[in-house]
């Protein structure tokens, strides 16, 4: 960028609403990848953004300009390749059990995943609850691995979008995550760089999102689209409930756990539900299948007979992995104390506030509270009832896996807080909420 002042003015017109060309994004974006735009004048341009939006000229430019900051994979030799996607919630643990699956199914999955922002937990985190596993291949190696077994789930590389990495650490840690262009750039220059001709993702809608209401994650899921329209991907967003954690677990270890058990056919039913929709979508976007019934069908087929569980385990071994606790769950790290929180009465639970869950496991250590923090992969949430069930006095509802931290005490009553009970039966949530596709 030519110079600071330059920067300052870009800042300054979108913090009064102004509109930026797509040479001036450029410049910015250019400036901040090679060091000459600092860290606090990033942020403070993705504080505008949150303030004030992008229209939907600015944001195409700046997914492109995301995109031109390094390399964009070659994958075309594979076939259709089909790329999976969360805008993140608590306890989504989905890509660990529905890319295997898919895989297993004989569709090539690429997938490069990224760290936890806010509460969101994040794929990488969870993997490295593995001993060994490698998030940081390089484009050989990515390259390398997906033709050999048909599955990388990988780190984003530091040749493939850097701008992003940047300003997706940085957002995390500065309060600037739940802005639609930000995020959707974030995405969609990610999806472009890594190669894949099609993309299922999913956008979470409710506390425990970024999108918080219907409305504005519809925003997000046509924005979504429409930039992958225009750099010719297929895209398909599914809209799901995310008023509270997604299946059981919420934290890394406990996660993976959950995600094996769902590979065997025994996972939680609402995690078991989103798997098989996404899993369908994305054979029918990877065009293995005909069409949903059929794909539905494979991916049935693939947990029945292990196939996924194999793709999982094969995945693990490729990227250094220690298979063994794969193999055996109970040797992944483990808390060395559990709370359990037990009913107080009999009643059924009508809510549970995923946003505090998932604070709550930022402050066990499951997540980050500042850029580059240290994460401990062994604590955590695990549910046992959700909204609808009905809990006898005494039942246990919750166990909180803590690591003997002063914050355990904060993290434990906002646990039990995030829990609202009724006398009176209360119905399940829906899960799946709407479908936003580009065909």
């Amino acid at each position: 960028m030519n110079g600071t002042i330059r920067a300052i003015e870009l800042i300054e017109r979108k913090r009064d609403g102004g509109k930026l060309s797509a040479d001036e994004i450029s410049a910015l974006v250019l400036g901040y990848t090679v060091g000459d735009v600092p860290d606090y004048q990033m942020a403070a341009f993705c504080m505008a953004v949150v303030w004030r939006g992008m229209n939907a000229a600015e944001t195409a430019a700046l997914t492109a300009a995301m995109v031109r900051s390094g390399e964009r994979l070659d994958l075309s030799r594979f076939g259709h390749v089909v790329d999976k996607h969360s805008t993140g919630g608590v306890g989504d643990k989905t890509t660990l059990v529905v890319a295997p699956l898919v895989a297993a199914c004989g569709a090539s999955v690429s997938k490069m995943s990224g760290r936890g922002l806010g509460f969101s937990g994040g794929t990488l985190d969870k993997l490295e609850s593995i001993k060994g596993y490698r998030v940081d291949l390089t484009n050989a190696e990515f390259l390398a691995q997906l033709e050999r077994i048909g599955i990388v789930v990988s780190g984003q590389t530091a040749d493939l979008a850097p701008a992003d990495g940047k300003m997706y650490a940085l957002r995390d840690a500065t309060g600037t995550i739940p802005a639609i262009p930000l995020i959707a750039s974030s995405v969609m220059s990610k999806k472009i760089a890594a190669g894949a001709d099609a993309v299922v993702l999913d956008v979470k809608v409710g506390s425990g999102a970024f999108m918080k209401d219907l409305r504005s994650a519809r925003e997000l899921a046509r924005a979504m689209v429409a930039i992958g329209v225009a750099h010719g991907l297929d895209v398909t967003c599914e809209l799901t409930d995310m008023e509270q954690p997604l299946g059981r677990a919420v934290g890394n270890s406990l996660e993976i756990a959950e995600a094996i058990t769902a590979l065997h056919g025994a996972g939680p039913a609402d995690l078991a539900q989103l798997t098989r929709v996404a899993g369908a979508e994305m054979l029918v976007r990877a065009r293995r299948v005909r069409d949903t019934k059929s794909g539905l069908a494979r991916i049935d087929a693939a947990i029945a007979s292990g196939a996924g569980f194999a793709k999982f385990r094969e995945l693990v071994a490729a990227q250094g992995g220690d298979v063994s606790m794969v193999d055996d769950p109970t040797k992944l790290p483990r808390a060395p104390h559990v709370q359990t929180l037990r009913a107080p009465r009999t009643s059924y639970v009508a809510a549970i506030a995923a946003d505090r869950v998932g604070i709550a496991s930022v402050h066990l250590g499951a997540g980050r509270e500042k850029k580059g923090e240290p994460i401990d992969h062994r604590t955590g949430i695990v549910l046992h009832a959700k909204v609808g069930d009905r809990v006898e006095r005494g039942q246990p509802y919750a166990d909180v896996h803590v690591a003997g931290k002063p914050a355990d005490a904060d993290a434990i009553a906002m646990v039990r807080d995030a829990f609202r009970w009724s006398a009176r039966k209360v119905p399940p949530r829906r899960l799946i909420l709407g479908r936003i596709a580009s065909r």
